[in-house]
């Protein structure tokens, strides 16, 4: 029987805890830069946006600033038109990206599955040319349709029905309106390529069955899509919740305060009020809300029903 030789004393043996520390660092080479770009222009700005909302920096008649604690925030939660801001800024994203764009784009996505192709072609083109618009352009073209002697009110005195200045007395409204009508067609293209995803195979059982329109959708279709539908409320959100040129070409947050979303807050604050401290701490809070939706949706993306 051959004698297996015990290792020589003086032989060193890799550890497999050295061995696999080594293959991970080797595997992260690839990506390494892109981390460290992450790092510099990303994590670097915002730990220093909120070292700032802790002092009370201000861009004028201020030698140095000093380290206030938590005092911007205590304030912004005593002011009335930051509170005002952040009702708008939920209302603004229920009415514009969870209802209108979400809903809109899902309408017009199982809407152009049973269209003719011309029909797709200009419903496509017409939607989309919105989205691509510049922010700057699409609020300037829905100004001229809400404001006094615009578009709508021309519409609406030639069908005899009454009119008003809707960019006064419904702000908020008229700026969830222009966002729905520029952003609607990403919902549209997410929705159309998962319901393109769904086997046809089940859809045509389902309809052999006697199921309706509306029995399918909400039995087989949604409940297929539910990961986009997730993946698409929460990047609409995100995107919702930063609209500032839009807002602020139509009707710059007023009439007093009525349109004023916690960026036009935000951006008041910091730059026409030059306090630099108070408004980037506005924008930390405008950051958790975001973080707080985020986790909502993320748990909307489990894998498990």
């Amino acid at each position: 029987m051959p004698q297996v030789r015990p290792p020589d004393s003086g032989t060193k043996v890799a550890s497999p805890h050295r061995g696999g520390l080594r293959r991970s660092l080797v595997r992260a080479l690839p990506v390494s830069p892109a981390v460290i770009l992450l790092l510099l222009f990303l994590a670097g700005p915002i730990g220093y946006c909120a070292y700032i909302a802790f002092t009370d920096l201000q861009l004028t008649g201020q030698a140095q600033s000093s380290f206030v604690g938590f005092d911007n925030f205590r304030a912004a939660f005593e002011d009335e038109a930051f509170l005002n801001a952040v009702w708008l800024t939920l209302v603004f994203t229920v009415l514009s990206s969870l209802v209108g764009q979400n809903t809109l784009g899902l309408a017009l996505a199982a809407l152009m599955q049973r269209a003719s192709k011309p029909v797709r072609t200009v419903v496509g083109g017409i939607v989309v040319t919105a989205w691509v618009l510049p922010e700057v352009v699409a609020g300037f073209l829905l100004y001229a349709f809400f404001r006094r002697e615009g578009t709508l009110n021309a519409i609406l005195d030639w069908l005899h029905l009454p009119s008003q200045n809707w960019l006064f007395t419904l702000p908020i409204l008229a700026v969830s309106f222009a966002n729905v009508w520029r952003g609607t067609a990403f919902s549209m293209l997410v929705y159309s390529a998962a319901l393109n995803e769904i086997p046809k195979e089940i859809t045509e059982a389902a309809e052999v069955d006697g199921a309706g329109g509306w029995r399918r959708m909400w039995h087989i279709t949604l409940p297929m899509i539910r990961r986009s539908i997730g993946t698409n409320l929460m990047l609409n959100t995100l995107q919702t919740l930063s609209v500032f040129g839009l807002i602020w070409v139509m009707t710059r947050g007023g009439p007093s305060g009525k349109s004023q979303t916690l960026p036009l807050f935000m951006y008041e604050q910091a730059f026409q009020k030059s306090m630099i401290g108070y408004g980037t701490a506005v924008a930390l809070l405008l950051l958790v809300v975001g973080s707080l939706f985020s986790v909502v949706y993320m748990r909307l993306l489990r894998t498990e029903v």
